[in-house]
């Protein structure tokens, strides 16, 4: 977390941004268990909801490898807003796959992958060997994984994101990004260290980038403020062959 106080309080921001358009969805508390909503995220650990619709598939990018950790934690001292994502993998009946493998990686808040040289506004910045702000696990019996991390930051050409890939079995795997609300990112990006530190201005919002127009609201957040950080939630709806 940042020693630089928020402009706003998390729940003063949840009010003010309480729908994004082609963003996400924030949600206070018990909301998550009242509201019915198309974003995947509000149906998460509703057992017996019917059929799910399969979760979109999304390009896999040019930063990812497997720095075989598994761990809940993948901050590895990264500087930034708190967040705790929890996906919940099922088939396309809504059945958790307990067990299912789930990789997740994602920029720091300067837009900086780790393991992977010329990256930066100037193609200057090398963090071979490095491998924070990654990490997978195994789904518990509510085909339920949770990380430890921090609000992701931006670069050029894309929206703000989080990648990931689930693993129902050794034979398949579905690889799909996470989005998050424009409004909330773009408060944290100019008002909150490191995020501002930076800079340049972002310039690449949801309804910009294609990968996320294709992914749609199926693949958008579900926010909601927990202590001392945000919690995005979504349910990953795969084919297990």
């Amino acid at each position: 977390m940042s020693d630089k106080p928020f402009p706003l309080s998390r729940r003063q921001a949840l009010g003010l941004i309480a729908v994004s358009a082609g963003g996400g969805v924030f949600l206070p508390g018990i909301a998550l268990a009242q509201q019915a909503s198309p974003y995947a995220g509000l149906a998460l650990f509703d057992s017996g909801a019917g059929v799910c619709a399969i979760t979109p598939e999304a390009t896999e990018g040019p930063f990812y490898f497997d720095p075989k950790l598994e761990r809940a934690d993948i901050t590895e001292g990264k500087a930034g807003i708190a967040l705790n994502v929890r996906l919940q993998v099922v088939d396309a009946a809504c059945r958790p796959l307990a067990g299912a493998r789930v990789d997740i990686w994602h920029c720091d808040a300067q837009g900086h992958y780790s393991g992977y040289p010329g990256q930066g506004d100037g193609q200057d910045v090398d963090t071979s060997g490095q491998s924070f702000l990654r990490g997978w696990q195994k789904a518990d019996d509510t085909g339920i994984v949770s990380f430890a991390t921090i609000y992701p930051g931006w670069y050029r050409g894309r929206t703000t994101h989080i990648h990931f890939k689930a693993f129902p079995n050794d034979n398949s795997v579905m690889t799909g990004q996470l989005f998050f609300p424009d409004g909330l990112s773009e408060q944290i990006f100019t008002t909150v260290a490191p995020y501002a530190d930076r800079s340049g201005k972002r310039d690449t919002s949801n309804a910009r980038d294609g990968i996320a127009r294709r992914a749609g609201p199926l693949s958008q957040a579900a926010l909601r403020e927990v202590a001392d950080a945000y919690q995005a939630l979504m349910i990953v709806a795969v084919r297990a062959d």
